[in-house]
């Protein structure tokens, strides 16, 4: 294993310095942190209590279905047809551009209807669209064993007072 910072494990136990409820409140303790000198590379933000939370955006009918279907499939069918362009030895920006349009135009065409016979096929199972994250409760500012009192006098002094659902 490597000695990277994002594959290191840490070297101690840690320890809990500060609990909030936003990753933005963590995140800017452990700039504080930093701007005071602080080593850094012993903290880390963790994330409790996480649940999956789904936001809907709205419906999802026969129209936005070609629409979608189409943005997804005209992306790929123009840089397919613009690599195949390149080869082209006597005129290759010209051929590299006319290609990229038939296959914006092929990919776009492609596209639809696959996402009209995608949604199709799913019979009003699933008549919406959403976008799906991953959302923690609470945001633990930890710091290994050695440095953690250093880190809670630091912290300390900051005019933002930690958050009251700290342990």
């Amino acid at each position: 294993m490597t000695d990277s910072p994002r594959l290191r494990r840490p070297s101690a136990e840690r320890v809990p310095v500060a609990t909030f409820t936003s990753y933005e409140d963590a995140e800017n303790a452990v700039d504080y942190l930093s701007d005071r000198h602080f080593p850094v590379e012993r903290v880390a933000i963790i994330g409790h209590d996480v649940k999956m939370v789904e936001q809907v955006v709205g419906r999802l009918n026969y129209g936005r279905a070609a629409l979608s279907g189409a943005v997804a499939g005209a992306v790929p069918g123009a840089l397919i047809g613009w690599l195949f362009g390149l080869f082209d030895w006597l005129r290759p920006l010209v051929a590299s551009l006319a290609l990229a349009a038939y296959g914006l135009i092929f990919g776009a065409v492609v596209g639809a209807l696959v996402g009209l016979v995608a949604y199709a096929l799913q019979r009003g199972h699933r008549d919406f669209t959403a976008i799906s994250g991953l959302q923690p409760s609470r945001f633990e500012v930890v710091a290994d064993a050695e440095v953690a009192q250093d880190a809670v006098g630091l912290l300390r002094e900051r005019r933002v007072p930690e958050d009251p659902a700290r342990r």
